[in-house]
């Protein structure tokens, strides 16, 4: 008879407990299909009083994770407590160290300390699966290192955090403000306490940069990502880019240049025909270009305990049936250093919109500095507030006025320099907006 794989759960909490039931649950199919049984023999979380809706009878308890970890009475290690350093770190350290399997959901982990841990586990032949990580119930890791492994992909992009699409879907939908909307998200339950992981993009960031990992056989460079969050969107850019085509986006995009392998997180317009523009609401989505298979969209939950728990369930499956395959596609060897290519030199189309100073010489001034950095422009849209137009108290300036620029192709650079030119003129009342555009 077939061997159990023994595992042990560090972290009951919404993914813990689901990813507890569902082996419980599909027990049966489970094991005809990985050829043996997957078995929790330990779990380990901070309070063992509480209710979590599972029996655990039968099943060790450890108050300390890493105990559980050197049991003997363990084959794999599903570490679902997160976090960059501290337990989760330890936890999947000493595990990959002693030779046992590691199934993990933990990005900021991946996203720091990727490189050594993949080495950790080679060293010691030990699977490290983390299906879980990126876009929850989305298969894009099994996607990218092995359905794709003959293509060459040139690009990846896709929205990776639930909360921020929530957000600019209720924006949009409701012509809600970003604070009101994020004050929903918090009380829903989609939006941390603390906010600034997910809204501020490094969220993304985190899963992008493992993304990039994978699509271009490079180490993890999370640090090369740039990132932008969503807090600056006003329910007039929605509107605006309605009425151009467009719909709003918090993308993760890392695409391979001429210039090196480019990783950027920031809100954009997303052409309303496109079928990523189309996903709403808490749901994630990722889109890979390769040579050989074109396009390919992939839409689902990103988040949750079910959608959680169907990846690591994945994995540990793979690792029953004895699949034990490079981490990251190839062997951490083999990995390239990236060269990162410079937010700087990114080329695209551009929606700018600008508080106009409504004073004689402004939208010259305006004109003149793009024209300097060879900016050209496809159109040219004022939005005239609906009040009447009121003096200041000194008599020179009246209420500024929105415009809204959107550029043909130019750089980060151009762009970059024709706007800081405009503030120091004072033409413009506020900071400048910009928001990329795919084309």
């Amino acid at each position: 008879m077939t061997t159990p794989l023994r595992i042990g759960i560090v972290g009951l909490g919404t993914v813990g407990a689901a990813l507890f039931n569902s082996l419980k649950t599909h027990q049966t199919s489970i094991t005809n299909r990985s050829g043996r049984s997957i078995d929790v023999t330990a779990v380990s979380a901070r309070d063992q009083s509480r209710d979590r809706g599972i029996d655990l009878s039968g099943v060790e308890w450890f108050d300390d994770p890493v105990k559980l970890v050197a049991s003997p009475a363990i084959d794999c290690v599903v570490e679902l407590i997160g976090g960059a350093d501290g337990t989760a770190k330890a936890v999947v350290e000493t595990a990959l160290s002693g030779g046992k399997h590691v199934v993990t959901a933990n990005k900021a982990l991946l996203a720091k300390h990727g490189s050594s841990l993949v080495a950790r586990a080679e060293a010691n032949n030990a699977a490290l699966n983390f299906e879980a990580a990126v876009a929850g119930g989305i298969p894009i890791i099994k996607t990218l290192r092995e359905s794709l492994a003959g293509n060459q992909v040139t690009r990846v992009s896709g929205i990776l955090n639930g909360t921020c699409n929530y957000i600019l879907s209720r924006m949009e939908l409701e012509g809600l403000t970003f604070d009101a909307c994020l004050k929903d998200a918090q009380r829903l339950g989609y939006a941390e306490a603390d906010p600034t992981f997910d809204v501020g993009g490094f969220d993304t960031a985190h899963k992008l940069s493992i993304l990039a990992s994978l699509a271009f056989g490079a180490e993890i460079d999370a640090d090369a990502v740039y990132v932008e969050g969503i807090a600056s969107i006003a329910p007039l850019d929605l509107v605006m880019a309605d009425e151009l085509g467009y719909r709003i986006k918090l993308l993760g995009v890392a695409e391979r240049t001429a210039t090196g392998i480019e990783q950027r997180v920031h809100p954009t317009m997303v052409p309303k025909h496109w079928a990523i523009a189309q996903v709403m609401g808490v749901t994630n989505a990722v889109n890979v270009a390769a040579d050989i298979v074109g396009e390919l969209t992939l839409v689902g939950p990103g988040a949750g305990g079910n959608a959680t728990a169907s990846s690591v369930l994945s994995d540990l499956v793979d690792i029953a049936r004895g699949i034990i395959l490079p981490p990251l596609g190839l062997p951490s060897s083999a990995l390239a250093t990236p060269e990162r290519a410079p937010m700087q030199r990114h080329e695209g189309g551009y929606y700018i919109r600008l508080a106009a100073r409504d004073r004689p010489g402004a939208a010259a001034g305006i004109a003149t500095r793009m024209a300097e950095q060879s900016i050209s422009l496809e159109s040219i849209v004022q939005k005239r507030p609906p009040a009447s137009r009121a003096a200041d108290p000194a008599g020179k300036l009246g209420e500024p006025v929105p415009v809204v620029l959107i550029t043909y192709a130019t750089s980060e650079a151009a762009i970059r320099r024709a706007l800081d030119a405009m503030v120091a003129d004072g033409h413009i009342a506020e900071e400048p907006q910009l928001i990329r555009i795919e084309r």
